[in-house]
């Protein structure tokens, strides 16, 4: 069986600071996202998922799947979020540097959203992202090993659709990301 291998690399040393600092109470719709990327199996290699979530209903509301864990991955679903981009505030992340680099620093800074990054080495400063993740690789992967990025896609399509309008949620009263959004 192959065992994913974690890649050491230098931890991005940006200045950028926390500034969501745990706050991840709900609150306005749109206003503050968080991201991260996890590893699947895809045959005999490793590919990688990306989701958005935006934390007043922890809506996936941006997702990939590819090869690389690249900015590109993330620009992906960054383009996949239904909504007008100037209208959030802070973009949540980890200090990987696929989400601190030039190419999403310029998609940032064009449309005014601030950027936060969590401190080096510590999950809990990106929790509802990491609770995202948990449920996908619980929910989904589940030591699936998928035929080709194409199945990967399209059954990740799917899988993010049920979560958004079907699973519960008990930081939501036991109601679904949209079902919440809707009763708001």
């Amino acid at each position: 069986c192959k065992k994913y291998r974690i890649h050491v690399g230098k931890s991005n040393e940006s200045s950028v600071g926390n500034e969501l600092n745990r706050e991840f109470e709900i609150g306005q719709p749109r206003k503050i996202l968080v991201t991260d990327l996890t590893y699947v199996r895809v045959k005999e290699q490793w590919h990688y998922l990306c989701v958005i979530v935006d934390v007043s209903n922890r809506e996936i509301v941006g997702r990939s799947a590819g090869r690389h864990k690249t900015a590109g991955l993330v620009m992906q679903a960054i383009s996949q979020i239904p909504m007008n981009l100037q209208s959030i505030e802070f973009f949540h992340s980890d200090r990987g540097k696929e989400f601190d680099n030039h190419l999403i620093d310029e998609c940032l800074t064009e449309f005014s959203i601030k950027r936060s990054l969590s401190r080096k080495g510590c999950p809990y400063d990106n929790a509802v992202a990491e609770a995202t993740f948990k449920a996908v690789k619980t929910e989904f992967v589940s030591n699936t090993i998928f035929d080709s990025l194409e199945q990967l896609r399209l059954e990740f399509n799917h899988y993010v659709d049920w979560f958004n309008c079907n699973r519960l949620h008990s930081t939501l009263n036991y109601q679904s990301p949209i079902e919440y959004k809707r009763n708001r």
